[in-house]
């Protein structure tokens, strides 16, 4: 086993950078406070419309509208490992029973994610513009690392087992920062009293940064605790001594081993034989151990990564609005974004596969999957407005770029990793709107989410976990002209178990937002 690459690996696949929002992997739908209160807004009518049903902005009064919006996001992440590397005493290295199990937990926060959303109405035109985080959004921070990272360090110290170590320590650490900026302008065109359409472009700006650290690594034995560089120095002078005494009777003798060896064992050889086996023996054991050690010379000074990515991408996106009586019905479609990131990093070459990806210079493809939404709502009076709501994300046609070694070690690039889900993700939405006075509207609704995690897709470095949320708020109508928001989501992730993992999340959002309208 290559045991570097399995920590370069957890290093520079760090997509750790979290998504604080609602949506599917790489997308943020809860781009407006409206949002927060209410997630079910495919068939809504309202300026917040510019991104959840445009077609549908076209039946706001004539003239200007704004929407202002401020969310407050904030995340953790936690995966218990199991594994018999990971515990620092190395019981089943010592032929103990129990395998233990480790608890990661990254804490993740967004604490300005803003958004505008205008429209300026005129005859039957509507034109169209909006900025917000359409993806990413925020930090997260694994201050104690990850199981891939200390599960390799524990791998190093089972390999070092028959040179007497019995544990290690470590020191590791993992952040990720990840932001998709985008800027959408569009028109609708009202085609009949009850119909309009929507053609428009939403230009998405990648920003992302990845940093990772292992250090401190330190082995135990009988003698204490110890740096893996103090360590290695050590056995490799000793080893060094033995090799040197050793070598000569190899040199000389090691033709002969099995002859020798043989005349040991039917008990009738010259005392002096036995010595001989043991000197070859002796010798081949410590040049095999000088070889193993010197695999691990990379791991003396730990690891530094870090990476700053960045690119660019357009897609069209179009949409259509249906009143029909008491409903209205809508639908919008967000053909993909090809996204390739550039690298600029602290690694200037590929000497595994798992380093490739984040290589100096070079560029990986993180598209933007295809969406397609579906809604409907029914107002059965005035004052009261249900909503109902379909997400697919067209996630498996999306490009996602990692590399694996072949059979020979060498790297090879894969933009298919996508290929390794189920099928595309798919939400559910539905709320309820009530006017409890000319001024006051409260609202709520859920989203039920659904991913299509293969075990071969989900790791401890980047995950999405199934999960329904929550929301609810209020708006008040200040004057004609300003209408205030304010509300509150929660999701409730339900765990992803594997043979060894158990991955699962906390999500939690506020906002605020400002409607202004003349």
């Amino acid at each position: 086993m290559d045991f570097k690459k399995t920590i370069l690996a957890a290093a520079v696949m760090c997509g750790v950078a979290s998504n604080a929002n609602a949506g599917g992997i790489i997308t943020n739908t809860n781009q407006s406070v409206s949002f927060l209160r209410n997630p079910a807004r495919e068939a809504a009518i309202g300026i917040d419309g510019v991104y959840s049903n445009p077609a549908g902005v076209m039946f706001m009064n004539e003239g200007f509208h704004i929407d202002l919006n401020w969310q407050c996001g904030w995340q953790t992440r936690t995966v218990e490992t199991t594994s018999p590397y990971l515990d620092h005493t190395l019981k089943a290295v010592n032929g103990l029973a129990e395998i233990p199990t480790k608890r990661y937990r990254g804490h993740a926060s967004a604490p300005c994610i803003p958004s505008i959303q205008a429209a300026y109405n005129k005859d039957k035109w509507s034109y169209q513009f909006g900025f917000a985080v359409v993806g990413g959004g925020g930090s997260c921070e694994f201050t104690k690392g990850i199981g891939t990272f200390e599960n390799a360090i524990g791998q190093i110290a089972t390999r070092l087992a028959p040179l007497g170590v019995k544990g290690y320590g470590v020191d590791n650490f993992m952040e990720g920062k990840q932001f998709y900026f985008g800027i959408t302008v569009g028109a609708a065109y009202k085609v009949t009293d009850n119909l309009s359409v929507y053609g428009g472009l939403r230009g998405m700006i990648a920003s992302a940064n990845y940093k990772a650290q292992i250090k401190d690594i330190a082995v135990a034995t009988s003698e204490g605790l110890q740096t893996l560089g103090d360590f290695l120095d050590s056995k490799n002078a000793y080893l060094a001594n033995a090799v040197a005494q050793t070598q000569p009777y190899y040199e000389k003798y090691g033709s002969q081993y099995d002859a020798l060896k043989a005349a040991v064992a039917s008990g009738q050889a010259p005392a002096e034989y036995e010595a001989l086996v043991a000197a070859i023996e002796g010798y081949q054991t410590a040049v095999g151990a000088q070889a193993s050690l010197k695999q691990l010379e990379g791991y003396r000074n730990g690891l530094d990564l870090e990476s700053d990515q960045s690119g660019f991408g357009i897609s069209p996106i179009i949409g259509i609005d249906y009143k029909v009586g008491a409903f209205n019905f809508a639908a919008k479609y967000e053909f993909r974004t090809a996204m390739s990131l550039k690298n600029a990093s602290n690694l200037k070459a590929a000497t595994l596969a798992a380093t490739g990806q984040f290589v100096d210079g070079t560029s990986v493809r993180e598209d933007v999957p295809a969406f397609l939404a579906l809604g409907a709502q029914y107002s059965p009076i005035d004052i009261v407005r249900l909503n109902a709501g379909y997400h697919h994300y067209y996630d498996r046609k999306a490009n996602k770029t990692y590399f694996y070694a072949d059979e020979a070690g060498k790297a090879v690039r894969s933009d298919s990793k996508n290929d390794l889900l189920k099928h595309g993700s798919n939400e559910y939405l539905g709320g309820v709107e009530v006017d409890l006075t000319n001024r006051l509207t409260v609202s709520s609704g859920f989203q039920i989410t659904r991913y299509g995690n293969t075990e071969a897709y989900v790791s401890d470095i980047s995950y999405v976990v199934d999960s329904w949320s929550f929301g609810f708020g209020a708006s008040y109508q200040a004057n004609p002209n300003v209408k205030l928001e304010a509300a509150y989501f929660k999701t409730t992730y339900d765990h992803y178990k594997t043979a060894t993992s158990d991955y699962t999340r906390t999500a939690d959002v506020i906002g605020v937002g400002c409607e202004i309208s003349f």
